[in-house]
């Protein structure tokens, strides 16, 4: 097996995790960065970013592809589509074997995010979707059913709407909707949109396809419905099972950090929507991967030697 020792290890390729590679990369230290699907994290996932200093529209996409640029361009090896086998943080190097390279790091940072919610009836269904932006052109002229009455979900059936998308029906499982009244209001005045509260899916029903599935209300009343596709939107959950047993994790299952990003173990410092955080934006994301590309750097000028 191929041996890499690197200064900083990078887990997560998102805002965080690229803006870490970036600090310690002008810093001089040998970095590496492992990203198990593509660079850009959720902001890949984003139609328009409109919040972010120094622009005032960019789609997510092209945002994204900005930043990995420059983490190239500062020479950091970036390994996309990286499958990690094992990992061991203890003090010390910490080591992480993936596709078959033995990574022996100084310092790591965690900056793996979070990853969506599944629909727990969906099994293998290729029509149950995670990403509007992604998938939602394939569904112009069709009917589409939206899983999550928050923020993402209205903004997404939206966009689907304005991808040609003929009919959205929006579901959420609480009795209100939790979207900004102005998206709540948006929507609902759009032609071919149906929006229901109280409402889960508790079926889908399909030979080759999805056909329809089945929607149970809070009543326990049912109603099978036609659809082609589903757009779920149901919240997040932190992509911590790597750190199980290596790193504390709070009761949700993020990386617990203090104000400098240091985990429980010395070296290991965690970065973006990763750790428990009020606020989950781009900025703040930017702000982790910032603290902890410096106190890695600091952590392994102090222990060098």
């Amino acid at each position: 097996m191929e041996t890499r020792q690197v200064d900083v290890l990078i887990l997560g390729g998102g805002v965080a995790g690229m803006t870490a590679a970036v600090y310690a990369a002008r810093a001089g230290l040998r970095v590496t960065l492992l990203e198990e699907n593509a660079c850009g994290g959720l902001v890949n996932w984003t139609r328009v970013v409109e919040n972010m200093p120094s622009y005032i529209s960019i789609p997510g996409m092209e945002l994204a592809d900005r930043m990995a640029e420059q983490v190239a361009a500062l020479g950091v090896d970036v390994e996309e589509a990286a499958c990690i086998e094992e990992i061991s943080l203890a003090a010390g190097d910490k080591t992480v074997v993936a596709d078959d390279v033995r990574y022996e790091a100084r310092a790591v940072i965690a900056a793996t995010g979070r990853r969506p919610v599944l629909l727990d009836c969906a099994g293998d269904c290729c029509q149950v979707h995670y990403c509007a932006i992604c998938d939602g052109s394939a569904y112009k002229g069709r009917h589409v059913l939206v899983v999550g009455g928050g923020n993402s979900g209205f903004d997404e059936a939206l966009a689907l709407l304005d991808t040609g998308v003929a009919r959205v029906t929006l579901i959420e499982a609480q009795d209100r909707f939790f979207a900004a009244a102005a998206a709540q209001r948006a929507l609902a005045a759009r032609e071919g949109a149906v929006m229901y509260t109280s409402t889960r899916v508790t079926q889908l029903h399909g030979t080759d396809a999805l056909e329809s599935v089945t929607l149970t209300r809070a009543d326990g009343s049912e109603q099978q419905l036609p659809c082609d596709g589903i757009f779920v939107f149901m919240g997040q959950e932190p992509s911590t099972q790597l750190f199980r047993g290596q790193l504390e994790l709070d009761a949700q299952g993020y990386i617990v950090t203090d104000g400098l990003m240091a985990t429980s173990v010395p070296g290991v410092f965690a970065a973006g929507d990763v750790r428990p955080k009020r606020y989950r934006q781009i900025t703040t994301a930017l702000s982790d991967g910032t603290v902890a590309a410096l106190e890695a750097e600091r952590y392994i000028r102090r222990t060098a030697g």
